[in-house]
């Protein structure tokens, strides 16, 4: 017989949050930069972005997936990519 508890878990198990977050059904556009996006009009959406995830209920869980998997693009849990590397930065150095 086969050792289930082996077997990893369900995967909605592992990512329903996201059902619960601000986000849903907000374009992703919203969170993701398109091509070559800068300056005042990339600061603009990340600080739209940013204002929905300060009203999230799971906003630390959705911030402490992106830095679990370094996530590499857009604004999660209420962080950009370039915050989220600088925290990784100073946990590396930490370490």
């Amino acid at each position: 017989m086969v050792n289930v508890k082996r077997l990893p878990g369900p995967i909605l198990d592992a990512y329903e949050w996201q059902y619960q977050g601000a986000c849903m059904g907000v374009d992703s556009s919203v969170f993701f930069s398109p091509e070559a996006e800068r300056g005042a009009k990339r600061e603009r959406r990340e600080e739209a972005a940013k204002r929905l995830c300060r009203q999230c209920p799971v906003i630390d869980r959705c911030r402490e997936h992106a830095l679990a998997v370094r996530e590499p693009y857009g604004v999660w849990g209420g962080l950009t990519e370039g915050e989220r590397a600088a925290i990784a930065r100073q946990e590396k150095i930490a370490s």
